[in-house]
């Protein structure tokens, strides 16, 4: 796993890319970024925690109006949210911690489950795979001025390596899962 990941944080071509590479294409054009284009660490550090922030101010967001947003069968958030249990939720989940002070099911809508906080799963996960893969760099490129590009990191780190093991896992989840059904235990 480690010599597919420096494969893949290198930019060089891997099994998946033929699959995938793509998606990693089509994101870059959507965001407007160029892949060869590197940063130093002062531009990466503010690519990071612009990230973060938006990524908490959606979080917290969703929260606050999920009341009048969709796929709330339970109408959850009349009222909304409180502010300082929102607050708390979306630093968290933008920090990767996912620490909850609430019950998932009986206080958030499933449309907030999905669009903020499945989201900021693989987004913070995502950010923390890139910040690790800049100190690598900053340690190896002790004589460049660069660290890489955090939305290069950021979008390989979701489609090369969060995506496949979401996937794999999903699989994995629902084989076992079937298997339990087509052979039921006997008591």
């Amino acid at each position: 796993m480690g010599a597919y990941m420096a494969r893949v944080f290198e930019g060089q071509r891997t099994f998946m890319h033929p699959a995938l590479r793509w998606l990693e294409v089509l994101t870059y054009k959507l965001i407007g970024v160029r892949e060869e284009v590197e940063q130093r660490w002062t531009h990466y550090t503010a690519s990071l925690l612009s990230f973060s922030i938006f990524g908490f101010l959606i979080v917290y967001l969703l929260q606050r109006a999920q009341a009048y947003l969709p796929f709330n069968p339970q109408n959850f958030g009349t009222p909304n949210v409180s502010p300082d249990l929102a607050f708390n939720t979306a630093v968290s989940f933008v920090t990767n911690t996912n620490w909850q002070a609430y019950s998932g099911e009986s206080t958030l809508s499933y449309f907030v489950q999905m669009a903020a906080l499945a989201v900021q799963n693989f987004a913070s996960a995502a950010a923390g795979i890139a910040v690790a893969i800049a100190v690598v760099r900053g340690f190896a490129r002790q004589e460049l001025r660069t660290i890489g590009n955090f939305w290069v990191d950021v979008t390989r780190a979701t489609v090369y390596v969060l995506l496949p093991l979401s996937i794999i896992g999903a699989l994995f989840c629902a084989l076992r899962a079937s298997s339990r059904i087509s052979s039921p235990t006997r008591p």
